[in-house]
């Protein structure tokens, strides 16, 4: 039935809001009866919900790698994947990219990551179709189409699927979650965020720190939200189906993970990642998720065996991967309190759940881990702090090895398996009633058709008036019923960063670039080596065959040139990070900023690096003030400027780890003041590259035009979860001077930035 009145809301929606307000919970607005649809997905089409269709929950870790979790032979306990396999299958040549924007939009799109416009992550986005990091419009995500099809779509988590230019207060919006197919959204934007004081959005509006609880941590809070909005949905719309994206930001770093969770892995991997490798192996192969005749790959020559290293480099690399440990099994026992939910709800055993551990391959690090450079007694130190919110956190990358056994290759290194394979289960009890392992090949881009066709709703040629791009990946279904039917996806290609592959009816051609511990690399891509592998008869690519095999291997290059150019894979490129991130939108070179502003994201505020002047107007009372003026940045690493104990005062962070404070010489006068400060870096050129290391220049106060001290520095580059905001603290403190929301006591009327 139609709930409207003369094209105005009925009695029945009216109810329903009245219902949200009255239970405290977030509602939104739309039909709510199974096949009416909010819109058509194709012009002149009626569309209905099919009927049977299940609830779909899609679940998408983060940098985990294929040997992490117990389920596949891991030493991390992951006890609500190993229920949801013991219910469904486990497949074992599951492929994504080997980054995490492009596996997340080939995920949800069914097109190859380059074709969205994903050949990279947004960061290092380049005006190129392949990577332009602008979802096209003609590869309609998922949750628009289902969406068509009558059913509710929410998203919760990490998105990092919209240009940076674009994370505005006043968007555009067209490219968030709420603008491609969910009509709720809860999560960050980023690539990653802080656990304890992430920068959150719902749907498009910030959510402020101050709704945050002493206790909090964000998987927890993402698994309470989606838990909720099911509820919701069970009450207020049960004969519709819904579909739910789960992508929490676990495990990227930073590893921040209640201290209770990292006891329970104290002790745990003091035998070092060699002998972890080992018993990984063993593990994985009396589970059957590897054949028996798998043969593990060596460690990489650039890494250090664990019987090299000094004891108090033991010490600390064990102490990383128990906190690494921790955040995967804390992040999947949080998913399992959102699977309880779901599968005690009435539509539970009508519920298609896709896990995926994954969406690149493990986090390879460093080979001596995070701030080699400094001294290792200096770094016990900093341990305790491992996992809390003033350690940004990461591991040795001799964990990222462990962590992909049996494979070579980690996150990024999308020519390699140990970047490309992740582990997927399975489960639908209404559907699948004999659990098990898959061997098929399937790809991240085969996650959209299955879906389509579980739901029972067709492919649309056209979504809202535009025509769409054929899909790229293969439903599995098939798999549910056929344990040993051969691969329906027969060639994929790969491609981050330079390093590249493609795979043909079980053999791959392999060429990396460079390798994803060491920054170094040439743009000569001429010059990699390619590789050769029957994936069939070697499923760790442990075995070279391009000598013995060299026409397969010329056969799969030249398919490999022939796919490129077709997806838009070319002109090639190694750098992860645009140089001009951290540039403004436009050429202007006088910003003017109010207090009360929404927090704006660092990546579109001005280019603090190069020579500016930020001047803030402001009066102050009799009884004086303090409070921020500007922040630019975050806890882990930024700058700001304030007023304290009757002093202006500008604190740069650098990464968390070194601080410089100017403190002026003059206090600030009560009434009207101009407060200032200056950077000059003498010799400044055109171009600033974020690769280079930071130059030094001076930083001055001043007090109503009078000199009030100076320092040398380095350049003010911000965070990469940081924002700005003026008159208090939006987002984490940069400074532990001050706690948020350290709002400004007095009158701040305006503060311009100049960049000179």
């Amino acid at each position: 039935m139609t709930d409207t009145l003369n094209g105005r809301p009925g009695a029945r929606t009216f109810a329903i809001v009245g219902l949200c307000i009255l239970l405290g919970v977030q509602c939104w607005v739309g039909d709510v009866v199974a096949g009416e649809a909010p819109g058509a997905v194709a012009d002149n089409v009626a569309v209905t919900t099919p009927a049977g269709a299940p609830d779909i929950v899609l679940i998408l870790l983060d940098d985990v790698g294929f040997a992490a979790s117990s389920t596949f032979g891991g030493a991390i306990q992951t006890p609500a994947l190993d229920a949801l396999a013991a219910q469904g299958l486990r497949y074992n040549r599951f492929h994504v990219s080997a980054l995490c924007a492009p596996t997340r939009a080939a995920l949800l799109s069914g097109r190859n990551d380059h074709r969205v416009g994903f050949g990279g992550v947004p960061e290092g986005a380049r005006d190129l179709p392949g990577y332009d990091a602008r979802w096209k419009r003609s590869a309609a995500t998922v949750a628009e189409v289902l969406r068509g099809h009558g059913y509710s779509t929410a998203a919760f988590g990490k998105w990092h699927n919209t240009p940076l230019r674009e994370i505005t207060p006043v968007g555009p919006f067209d490219r968030w979650p709420t603008g491609l197919g969910f009509e709720y959204f809860y999560g960050f934007l980023g690539p990653a965020d802080s656990q304890w004081e992430p920068l959150l959005y719902r749907n498009t509006t910030p959510v402020e720190p101050s709704e945050n609880p002493p206790a909090y941590h964000l998987t927890q809070d993402l698994a309470d939200e989606a838990i909720r909005w099911v509820r919701t949905h069970e009450l207020l719309a049960p004969e519709r189906p819904y579909f739910l994206y789960f992508a929490p930001g676990a495990t990227h770093e930073p590893y921040h993970v209640p201290r209770e969770w990292i006891n329970r892995y104290r002790g745990r991997f003091d035998t070092g990642w060699d002998r972890l490798n080992r018993e990984i192996v063993a593990r994985q192969k009396r589970l059957g998720v590897i054949p028996e005749t798998t043969r593990p790959t060596p460690r990489p020559s650039g890494l250090p065996a664990w019987n090299s290293l000094s004891t108090p480099e033991k010490k600390l690399f064990a102490r990383q991967m128990e906190v690494y440990a921790a955040f995967l099994a804390h992040t999947d026992f949080e998913v399992g309190r959102l699977l309880q939910v779901v599968r005690d709800s009435p539509r539970g055993h009508n519920t298609l759940v896709l896990y995926i551990v994954g969406d690149n391959g493990a986090e390879p690090g460093t080979p001596r881990g995070p701030d080699s450079d400094t001294p290792i007694a200096e770094r016990l130190l900093q341990m305790g702090e491992l996992g809390s919110r003033s350690a940004p956190g990461a591991y040795a990358a001799g964990w990222g090895w462990a962590l992909s056994t049996p494979f070579q290759g980690m996150k990024t290194d999308a020519s390699h398996l140990g970047g490309t394979r992740s582990p997927l289960v399975v489960a639908w009890p209404s559907r699948i009633q004999r659990p098990g392992i898959r061997r098929q090949f399937t790809h991240v881009t085969d996650i959209a058709p299955t879906l389509y066709e579980a739901a029972g709703v067709p492919f649309p040629a056209a979504v809202d008036g535009v025509q769409q791009l054929p899909l790229d990946g293969v439903s599995f279904g098939y798999t549910f019923d056929e344990p040993e039917a051969p691969s329906r996806h027969r060639t994929q290609i790969f491609e981050q960063l330079g390093n590249r592959s493609f795979y043909e009816d079980g053999w791959i051609a392999s060429a990396r670039h460079a390798v994803p511990w060491s920054e170094s690399s040439t743009l000569d891509f001429s010059k990699d080596r390619w590789e050769l592998y029957h994936l069939d008869e070697d499923f760790s690519e442990s075995r070279d065959l391009a000598s013995q095999y060299p026409k397969k291997l010329n056969e799969l290059r030249t398919a490999f040139e022939v796919e490129a150019q077709r997806h838009e894979v070319y002109p090639l490129s190694d750098r992860l990070i645009d140089p001009g991130l951290f540039k403004p939108v436009d050429d202007r070179k006088v910003f003017v900023y109010y207090p009360g502003m929404p927090r704006i994201p660092s990546t579109s505020a001005p280019d603090f690096r190069r020579s500016h002047i930020i001047t803030a107007e402001a009066v102050i009372p009799e009884t004086g003030g303090e409070g921020l003026i500007l922040s630019n940045g975050g806890r882990l690493g930024g700058f700001v400027l304030y007023v304290k104990d009757g002093h202006l005062v500008y604190e740069r962070n650098d990464r968390g780890k070194e601080r410089y404070v100017l403190v002026s010489t003059d206090s600030v006068p009560a009434g009207r003041v101009t407060l200032a400060y200056s950077f000059t870096r003498p010799g400044e050129t055109a171009s600033i590259d974020t690769h280079v290391s930071e130059p030094r220049g001076i930083g001055r106060l001043s007090i109503n035009g009078r000199s009030a001290g100076e320092i040398s520095l380095g350049d003010s580059g911000p965070s990469w979860w940081g924002v700005l905001t003026t008159g208090e603290v939006s987002g984490t403190p940069v400074s532990p001077a001050f706690t948020s929301p350290f709002r400004f006591q007095g009158r701040l009327e305006k503060i311009t930035v100049e960049i000179k």
